[in-house]
């Protein structure tokens, strides 16, 4: 398996510790090399909190993952990662390349190669006429592309895209479809983390759909999107909470 979650819980403590908020209760997923899952649910439901984890950048606070048979934060699951964070994780003064070039740098990427690699990508994307643009000064389908290019560097075994197609520009669209046919071609697995229906139905082998911190639905698109779209999912799980 390329993912295993068992158990997964995270909470995030609020109100000066006094309280906490739940935001994953009790995950259990698994993940085939290779399979693409689209990781559905409405804002706040935990996708960004189970990729982060599932990326090392947190601990969960009870329950085991293992990425490629390791632990996600041990050197030899790290650089076999790549992750499309929602966030900026790169300061805004920099160049796409140089940031690029950092990103590659962080996965073990060397000298001649690591600029090789840097090129590469920034070609790939449609990035290279604006290589020594600052990312501050960038759009946001731009600095979506960039995400894009920065997943793929080191040629991952896994790759984490969360919310890829937002703010994605007409460009991106179709570079985010022919690097998912690579990456299928290549045996890379994938995890999609979306809130819209469309961006997992076409894109992914299996949809996991997260509610309340705990997995609600998992199966082939086709059948779990036969049980209506996300909101009638949403609404109908909500009906069954007691």
């Amino acid at each position: 398996m390329a993912l295993e979650l068992a158990g997964v819980a995270k909470c995030y403590a609020r109100w000066f510790g006094l309280a906490r908020t739940d935001v994953l209760r009790g995950v259990d997923l698994g993940v085939a090399r290779g399979a693409r899952l689209g990781l559905a649910g409405p804002n706040g439901s935990g996708k960004s909190t189970l990729l982060r984890l599932v990326a090392g950048v947190e601990a969960p606070d009870a329950g085991t993952i293992r990425v490629l048979g390791c632990a996600p934060r041990a050197a030899a699951a790290a650089d076999r990662v790549g992750w499309l964070s929602d966030d900026a994780l790169f300061p805004a003064d920099m160049s796409i390349r140089a940031a690029l070039k950092l990103a590659g740098s962080i996965h073990g990427l060397r000298g001649r190669e690591l600029s090789r690699r840097a090129d590469e990508r920034l070609e790939r994307v449609g990035l290279r006429a604006h290589a020594r643009q600052t990312l501050g000064r960038s759009s946001r389908g731009m600095l979506r592309r960039f995400g894009i290019a920065q997943a793929w560097i080191h040629d991952p075994d896994l790759v984490l895209l969360d919310e890829p197609t937002a703010g994605l520009d007409a460009e991106g669209f179709v570079v985010l479809h022919e690097i998912l046919d690579e990456a299928r071609a290549a045996g890379t697995t994938v995890v999609i983390a979306s809130h819209a229906a469309s961006d997992l139905a076409e894109r992914c082998d299996q949809v996991a759909v997260l509610l309340d911190g705990r997995i609600a639905e998992h199966g082939l698109p086709a059948d779990v999107f036969a049980r209506g779209g996300l909101l009638e999912i949403y609404r109908r799980h909500a009906r069954a909470a007691p």
